[in-house]
């Protein structure tokens, strides 16, 4: 019996281990990530709706290695952001009450929305492949992308509402997060929600390269993942805490 407790230990504290590896390789992901969206020279200032096929030809035949070097690196470094959305659910999967079944329906919907990211870099790079065919073509292909990484935004509301639900039903006399995460998610859910009109308005703060549908959608994200860092890192630091102290 004393041989299987010490086999669990060492399991926690190698599980532990590897959730910090993952905790503190967010941030150079992240900077990996906001060097590829500064160096995609379509999203400062993000691209306008109402441009003409032969405008949108001319920006991708002027702009092609750059690109391509973006939409690259964000298919190689896109889905390096997971396992720290995996890490906040190994938390959930700790809370008490119901909060179990939300941290699995929480990966499915991480799943979707990086399915979705990874699609629309794949239009984007494929509108770059061939900046010599028609420009109708090529307009077709980058109003694919943008749609397909603005509007399609249920998976992320869903996200956020799950993990405000799995906060609120945390029972512990000392929960996981902090009770105001719960709110704080709902909040930035309403905040990103706005963005499925940018597959109907062309014009406004709901069109894709409007304030709403793009400026405040990624700016919302790009702050909860930071707050969730630090939360998330708090909690490691208690977790091994109660595992070297259990009592």
């Amino acid at each position: 019996m004393q041989l299987l407790t010490e086999d669990e230990e060492r399991s926690g504290a190698t599980n532990l281990r590897a959730q910090q590896v993952i905790l503190w390789s967010t941030p150079v992901v992240a900077l990996a990530l906001l060097v590829l969206f500064v160096a995609f020279p379509g999203f400062f200032p993000p691209m306008s709706p109402n441009m003409t096929a032969t405008e949108v030809a001319r920006f991708y035949e002027e702009n092609t290695p750059l690109i391509r070097f973006s939409m690259v690196g964000f298919n190689l470094c896109g889905v390096m952001i997971v396992p720290f959305f995996v890490l906040i659910m190994g938390q959930m999967l700790r809370m008490r009450g119901q909060s179990q079944i939300f941290a699995f329906s929480y990966l499915t919907s991480i799943v979707a929305g990086v399915t979705l990211f990874a699609l629309s870099n794949i239009f984007f790079a494929v509108a770059a492949f061939r900046p010599d065919r028609g420009p109708e073509l090529i307009q077709v292909l980058n109003d694919l992308a943008w749609i397909i990484f603005i509007a399609p935004i249920g998976m992320l509301v869903a996200q956020f509402v799950l993990l405000a639900l799995a906060v609120y039903f945390d029972d512990q006399a000392h929960p996981i997060f902090p009770k105001w995460v719960a709110p704080y998610s709902v909040l930035t859910a309403l905040a990103m929600a706005p963005s499925a009109g940018a597959a109907v308005f062309r014009d406004g703060p709901l069109a894709w390269d409007g304030f709403v549908s793009f400026w405040l959608r990624n700016g919302a994200f790009a702050l909860f993942v930071a707050v969730m860092f630090f939360l998330v890192r708090s909690a490691l630091d208690r977790q091994a805490r109660q595992e070297v102290s259990p009592s």
